[in-house]
């Protein structure tokens, strides 16, 4: 199973959000690139990124640090989330070294997209959904849509994207507790790997999600377990890897 750090971007800095408030945030660095170093000598496989002010902005504007941390490690996958919402954002990503871009409030908006984008740039697309009690959110979780998940996952699926990042939008940043049964339940409804996102606290939950893998769970993202110490990233790696 792979654990992957997430590092949030706000300002050029490395901060994590409560539920996704812009205003309830915690900086953790002034480097992000130093963090992201952190990560990978502690034996990262990947790396999460999120523009957090292009989510709302609607257009990259921390792109600059992602370029740099995808220069400083070349044959590291990376995806990244946050205000892509054309052909063009995706390009200039790829071009600069990220294997992963990742399509939130579009996909739900505007599904289309995803099929276009899926032809143009294939093995490169990840779908994140955003749910609340099986329900879609958008615009920086700030609205709720009608969709049901898995209704949405399936289709996404047929449209060729590589992977569904998956996020319960109640728990994450709250240090509650992953939703391992919603998160089953997704994987089970789909043949795409399905990534858990928002909530892992300890090593309960990593060990939770590595019992529903052989479902489809491929990894989770972490966050502030990782920053605030609750979970050990090394050794996190070396429990899940058998070491």
């Amino acid at each position: 199973m792979l654990l992957i750090p997430a590092i949030d971007l706000k300002q050029g800095k490395c901060v994590r959000l409560r539920q996704g408030r812009m205003e309830d945030d915690t900086v953790f660095s002034d480097d992000p690139v130093a963090v992201a170093a952190r990560w990978v000598e502690a034996g990262a496989k990947r790396l999460h990124l999120v523009d957090l002010d292009g989510a709302f902005a609607g257009k990259p504007v921390n792109a600059a640090v992602v370029t740099e941390i995808a220069a400083a490690f070349p044959g590291l996958p990376i995806q990244i989330g946050g205000g892509i919402r054309d052909e063009d954002t995706i390009d200039t990503y790829l071009a600069a070294g990220v294997a992963y871009v990742i399509i939130g409030t579009k996909a739900v908006n505007a599904p289309h997209f995803v099929a276009d984008v899926c032809v143009e740039f294939p093995g490169h697309i990840i779908v994140g959904l955003d749910a609340k009690d099986g329900k879609v959110a958008t615009d920086g979780w700030s609205k709720l849509s009608g969709h049901d998940v898995i209704d949405l996952a399936q289709h996404f699926e047929r449209d060729g994207v590589e992977a569904i990042i998956y996020t319960d939008i109640s728990r994450d940043g709250m240090m509650q507790g992953v939703n391992v049964e919603a998160t089953q339940k997704l994987a089970q409804s789909i043949t795409i790997p399905v990534i858990a996102s928002g909530g892992v606290t300890n090593m309960n939950d990593i060990t939770g999600l590595q019992a529903v893998q052989d479902d489809g769970v491929m990894g989770t993202i972490l966050g502030r377990s990782i920053y605030e110490g609750s979970i050990d990233l090394a050794e996190a790696i070396k429990a899940v890897d058998g070491n």
